[in-house]
C-alpha cells in the first residue's frame, strides 16, 4: 500500500511530471539551437517566473538575513544545477530523450549514497533494493544495442 507523510509524494511526483515534460520540451525546443545558449534562455525564465511567484506570493525576504553557511550551500546547489543542467541539455542534443532522461535520474543513486554518507541518512534494505533497481536500469539502457 502507497503511504505518505506530509505530502511530500504529491510534490515529488508532480516533480516528476514536469521533469519528464522538461525533456519533451527541451528536445524540441533545442533544435537548430546550441544548448549551452538554450540552458542560457531557459534559466532567465525561470528567474522571473519564481522572482514573480515569491514576490506574488508574499514570501520574499531579506536575503542579507541568511547565514553565510545557508548562502554557501545554496549557492553550491545553484552552481551543482547549473552544471547538471548545462550537460543535460547537450545530451538532449546529442541523443535520444527516451535514453537521456532516465540516466539523468541515475542521480537519484548518487543522492541515496551521497544522503547515506554526508547526511547520515539508513535507507531501509526495502529501499535500497529500489535504488539497486534503478541503477541496474540504467545499465540496461547504457548498455549498446
Amino acid at each position: 500500500m502507497l503511504t505518505t507523510q506530509g505530502g511530500w509524494f504529491f510534490w515529488a511526483a508532480l516533480s516528476a511530471c514536469f521533469a519528464a515534460l522538461t525533456a519533451i520540451f527541451a528536445k524540441i525546443g533545442i533544435r537548430g539551437v546550441d544548448s549551452d545558449f538554450a540552458t542560457l534562455i531557459r534559466t532567465v525564465i525561470i528567474v522571473f517566473v519564481l522572482a514573480a511567484f515569491v514576490w506574488y506570493a508574499g514570501k520574499w525576504s531579506d536575503p542579507r538575513a541568511l547565514s553565510g553557511k545557508t548562502v554557501l550551500f545554496l549557492s553550491l546547489s545553484a552552481l551543482a544545477t547549473g552544471a547538471s543542467w548545462l550537460c543535460y541539455f547537450r545530451a538532449l542534443q546529442i541523443g535520444e530523450a527516451s535514453q537521456v532522461a532516465p540516466v539523468d535520474k541515475f542521480s537519484l543513486v548518487l543522492v541515496a549514497i551521497f544522503a547515506f554518507v554526508f547526511l547520515g541518512e539508513r535507507p531501509a534494505p526495502r529501499e535500497w533494493l529500489g535504488i539497486a533497481m534503478v541503477a541496474g536500469g540504467v545499465l540496461v539502457l547504457a548498455i549498446k544495442r
